[in-house]
């Protein structure tokens, strides 16, 4: 009889094996379509720019000499939430400075997907942060009932920006929000600042406030998906930060903040814990989700890139550690940025090349969502109330409206423009180091692979799927998206 087999939902043809008895008829040779190249190179003015459309060829088994790109579409694994940026009170501000134009500019070149990159992801923060004029909370001190609990403060900036952000990206734009201190008077310290720990007598007056943080802006308009405990719970910053070890993070999510968040209603919110460096991920991971009762309310673990800037190398792999052991929790990439801002240093490339290297690890080792810091800053790399200025992807001199694509913007795009919500990512295996790959099956069909290349060479390769091989070019310190369709 026949029996109709399909393929892995990509641009192979469906083929139908024939069965008699015992026998086996060798099925049809799959027949793939074209591939579209999308290429950014330094030294050059290729910006996400379409530079050729090749075919497949049979080619059979590649010899050592000939690199290859190897992609299997029908090994997949995590499923593709989305990328973004943070939309911080400075973006906001930075923002409200520019003239109309160029505020349309940024919407447009951020969440279009069609006629920017595509964003579908977006962090904020609950109440100030570093990138903030000043230090502000939403209620008056000592009031621990949250009587007076308000955003009238963003308002004036940072409401008006996300709302404009959720329209650029069609209506929908997937948001979590993080907290980088409680309140002065909840604190240790008596101070936002200069980390401190939550006193244990305000642990249920932190965990609602989350709650009226998350209400008044779903009450504005603006759905709140998923949340952090603590921003870098680990680290003693001179601006707002506060302290948690592992066994403190666990315990009151168990609790205090998952109870209280399933007590509102709010259950399908996404807990997200740890929310710092990759270094110690896999301590605080296993701290928090080892114990049953915490873990219940956990959606996944988010960190951020900073060791590699600290000392601490680009220590990839303790994301995997977390994603074999925590198969049923997920990994977000939760901010990165380049620090140490310079504005006669915009151009340097390498800004881009941090942002690819990461970007294909961190998806290879399973992560599901990449969120990058400051959507935008100013001239100055701020604003920002303790001097601690970095690069954003994209920097707005307000002193002459003109806005600034740094490389990381259009390596970031790479990405998010192609790669979209619900995809999956498949297997991408490069076979010469200098060509870093990762790819995903998106839910039209489309493969989508990233190959990057950070060498000095022009690197000749083939893309590889199931026998057969298109030729495409790898630019000296180039990104590439190869869509096969």
């Amino acid at each position: 009889m026949n029996k109709l087999i399909l393929l892995p939902a990509f641009c192979l043809l469906s083929v139908n094996i024939l069965t008699a008895g015992n026998e086996t008829v060798s099925p049809v040779k799959p027949v793939v379509k074209k591939v579209i190249v999308y290429t950014t190179a330094e030294n050059t003015k290729l910006r996400i720019s379409q530079t050729e459309t090749v075919q497949f060829v049979d080619f059979g088994q590649p010899k050592e000499t000939q690199p290859c790109v190897f992609i299997d579409p029908a090994k997949t694994f995590q499923t593709f939430i989305g990328i973004g940026g943070a939309l911080t009170d400075a973006s906001a501000e930075t923002f409200a400075k520019l003239p109309k134009d160029k505020q349309q500019e940024i919407m447009q070149q951020y969440f279009d997907v069609n006629k920017g990159i595509g964003y579908t992801l977006a962090r904020t923060n609950i109440h100030s942060c570093d990138f903030s004029s000043g230090s502000y909370t939403y209620v008056d001190d000592n009031d621990a009932a949250l009587k007076s609990f308000s955003v009238t403060h963003d308002k004036q900036y940072r409401i008006p920006f996300i709302k404009q952000a959720i329209a650029a990206a069609g209506g929908k734009l997937t948001l979590y929000a993080s907290p980088w201190s409680p309140p002065a008077w909840m604190k240790d310290n008596n101070n936002m600042l200069k980390s401190g720990k939550l006193l244990p007598a305000y642990y249920q007056s932190w965990a609602d406030y989350y709650i009226k943080f998350i209400k008044a802006y779903e009450a504005e308009g603006m759905p709140i998906w998923g949340l952090s405990v603590q921003n870098e719970p680990m680290a003693t910053q001179t601006w707002e930060s506060c302290l948690y070890t592992g066994e403190e993070e666990r315990d009151f999510i168990k609790n205090f903040l998952g109870p209280t968040l399933h007590k509102a209603g709010m259950a399908d919110k996404k807990l997200i814990a740890w929310d710092h460096n990759r270094d110690l991920i896999y301590q605080r991971a296993s701290t928090v989700l080892d114990d049953p009762e915490a873990a219940k309310y956990v959606w996944g673990i988010g960190y951020h890139w900073y060791e590699s800037w600290t000392g601490g190398g680009n220590t990839y792999e303790n994301v995997k550690r977390v994603a074999e052991t925590y198969p049923n929790k997920s990994l977000i990439f939760t901010e990165g940025c380049a620090e140490s801002y310079d504005f006669n240093k915009m151009g340097e490339w390498k800004w881009g090349e941090k942002y690819g290297l990461s970007m294909i690890n961190d998806f290879n080792n399973g992560t599901a969502a990449w969120t990058d810091w400051n959507v935008l800053l100013d001239e100055t790399g701020g604003p920002n109330h303790v001097g601690n200025f970095c690069f954003a992807p994209v920097h707005a001199d307000t002193r002459t409206g003109e806005l600034i694509y740094l490389s990381s913007y259009y390596y970031i795009g790479h990405f998010s423009k192609f790669i979209r919500p619900g995809a999956k990512r498949i297997v991408s295996s490069g076979s010469r180091g200098q060509l870093l790959t990762t790819a995903f099956l998106n839910t039209d069909g489309k493969i989508a692979v990233i190959v990057m290349n950070q060498s000095n060479e022009t690197i000749p390769y083939r893309l590889w799927i199931k026998g057969q091989a298109a030729e495409v070019t790898s630019l000296p310190h180039s990104i590439q998206t190869l869509v096969v369709e």
